[in-house]
């Protein structure tokens, strides 16, 4: 057992990956046997990731603020605090905050044996992103 009482700084969310501002803390990376990353991201209204998909699927848990998922080809769906999301193995999808609120989420996934995390498509452009209200 390791208790860690000092966390990694906090690092500004990579462009490439992200529309706006967020930022990440590390809170698991992949050691040793272990193959999960667990990340809290705190995205800025408007901000989100790009396209992307995940080999072995992901899990969002959302901890403050209001946001939205979708996965390509469905409906843009609003998370708040206590929400979580199971994304499929392979599913393109998005997330990020709402137009006018800040929501920070826990990332967790599993990398491939050889190392993939994610692969990322292209950015989420603003036809794609919802500015009005959404009711689910």
């Amino acid at each position: 057992m390791r208790v860690s009482r000092t966390p990694q700084p906090t690092a500004a969310a990579p462009p490439e990956w992200i529309a706006g501002a967020a930022w990440v803390d590390e809170i698991a990376a992949p050691e040793g046997s272990s193959r999960f990353r667990v990340d809290s991201v705190h995205f800025a209204p408007g901000a989100r990731t790009a396209w992307h998909r995940h080999p072995l699927g992901q899990v969002l848990y959302v901890t403050e603020g209001t946001g939205l998922v979708q996965c390509r080809g469905g409906e843009v769906h609003t998370i708040r605090a206590g929400d979580s999301v199971r994304i499929a193995p392979g599913e393109w999808h998005w997330h990020g905050a709402s137009p006018t609120a800040f929501m920070t989420h826990l990332a967790i996934q599993e990398v491939a044996e050889d190392g993939t995390e994610a692969e990322r498509g292209t950015h989420v452009t603003e036809a794609e992103y919802p500015t009005g209200s959404l009711t689910h």
